[in-house]
């Protein structure tokens, strides 16, 4: 059980992270009875601090909004940094709970402007399942245009923007409606709806540039299922990668499945023995660990570099088992 001091301080932590809190929730995260909580109740109470009881079936206590602490002054990207760092820290087993509470205190001292951004971000985002590695430097994260994007996500405003995949691909105009971010992979991606077809597509936002006026308000009609993780995983193993092939493997789609991580690609059934692995990855270095990994047969027809770099490796392995 906590010490006195240390569990008053903690209480004060849990009332300024939520709007109300019972006593019997108090009570369990802090490891004593309703009665203890009332009695630190009261401390608090006489020691300055402004708790108010709300009565009803949804009661409990609140931290009134006078003895809120002063405004933290951050910069508008420091405040967005903070909010994305708390953002993938959620993503780590064991530490979720914890990183929802510090970003519930972050919001709590900072003006109101700041906090509507950074609830914004928080709130307009996913965050993907970890991956293996990969050998290509990952893209700098500008703060302010995942901040732009989620305030869009909230407030249902169309996008223009400028596309563009890689440094020889040609420049796209699209005009979209978003609806999530996802950080996957130390990369992010805002999933949106084009216009005026209604497709739906997981743009890379390092490859995007925002045009302004935007393309004006729109009533939302979600993804159904509403798992926007799970579509980036899927576009980009049809369109997101830098390097795109699909892996002829002599095994049935569900001993595909059960070996690989969801994130990889897509498995696609041939027959009864046979299917056909959708992936990608930024290099053939890494799709061909990917691959290897599988510990199944397979067979690569293209792109002809990775099919180049798997000779190489099968000479590499050859030699050095002689």
């Amino acid at each position: 059980m906590l010490q006195t001091s240390t569990r008053l301080l903690a209480l004060l932590g849990q009332l300024q992270a939520r709007d109300i809190v019972s006593g019997v929730e108090l009570g369990a995260r802090l490891g004593v009875g309703e009665r203890t909580i009332r009695k630190d109740v009261e401390r608090l109470r006489e020691l300055g601090y402004p708790i108010d009881s709300v009565r009803g079936p949804a009661g409990g206590y609140r931290f009134g909004d006078h003895g809120r602490l002063p405004p933290l002054l951050l910069e508008p990207d420091e405040a967005v940094a903070v909010a994305v760092g708390l953002g993938a820290v959620a993503a780590v087993r064991g530490v979720e709970e914890s990183s929802v509470l510090a970003l519930a205190k972050l919001e709590q001292v900072l003006p109101d402007r700041l906090r509507r951004q950074v609830r914004a971000l928080h709130e307009s985002t996913d965050v993907g399942p970890a991956n293996t590695a990969t050998n290509v430097e990952a893209p700098e994260v500008d703060v302010a245009l995942l901040a732009e994007l989620a305030a869009a996500v909230r407030d249902h405003e169309g996008l223009r923007f400028l596309h563009r995949p890689g440094a020889g691909d040609a420049e796209e105009r699209v005009e979209a409606d978003p609806y999530r971010l996802v950080s996957w992979q130390e990369r992010w991606y805002v999933v949106a709806r084009r216009r005026p077809t209604g497709t739906w597509q997981a743009f890379r936002v390092d490859w995007l540039t925002l045009r302004v006026p935007g393309a004006g308000r729109f009533v939302p009609a979600p993804l159904e299922g509403g798992d926007y993780a799970a579509f980036v995983l899927r576009d980009v193993a049809f369109s997101g990668w830098k390097v795109h092939c699909r892996i002829a493997v002599d095994a049935p789609a569900d001993e595909v499945l059960g070996r690989i991580n969801p994130t990889v690609g897509v498995v696609e059934t041939v027959d009864e023995g046979h299917s056909v692995l959708v992936t990608g990855g930024d290099s053939v270095e890494v799709v061909a660990v990917w691959i290897g990994m599988l510990g199944l047969d397979f067979h690569v027809t293209e792109p002809p570099e990775l099919v180049e770099h798997v000779r190489l490796l099968g000479r590499r392995y050859s030699r050095a088992v002689r």
